[in-house]
């Protein structure tokens, strides 16, 4: 079994604070949504591994009324510790907090949370 997405919600509208965060703050690349579920709104995004295979992918719909998710919450994993500051640092750039508190707490790895422009909590980690 894999898992095919992950979706996150936003308020009409979030489209463009949606790309902000996950295509420009976390490098996701936006991928056009089938025509039948376009009218829908929303985005979604994926990130490729090296080999050009989908890694992640994440769809963010629109939900009415919206409430963002605090405590479920997506989780990326990235390939280095390099890289997981580098994120930090883009996302800090951008106006998003970085939460490091929690960077030791899960065994093997280090990690921040963070949020995405609508408030839902998303996970960012690597192999310590």
């Amino acid at each position: 079994m894999k898992l095919h997405h992950v979706q996150v919600a936003c308020p009409p509208g979030g489209e463009d604070a949606a790309r902000r965060f996950y295509a420009d703050g976390l490098g996701l690349t936006e991928v056009e949504k089938p025509a039948d579920l376009r009218a829908r709104g929303g985005a979604w995004f994926r990130a490729y591994d090296a080999a050009g295979s989908v890694a992640a992918e994440v769809h963010v719909g629109v939900e009415e009324p919206f409430a963002p998710a605090r405590k479920a919450h997506p989780a990326f994993v990235l390939d280095s510790v390099a890289e997981l500051e580098a994120t930090a640092d883009r996302l800090a750039g951008a106006g998003h907090a970085v939460d490091w508190s929690q960077r030791t707490t899960f065994a093997g790895h280090q990690r921040f949370h963070t949020f995405d422009g609508h408030g839902n909590r998303v996970e960012v980690l690597a192999p310590a």
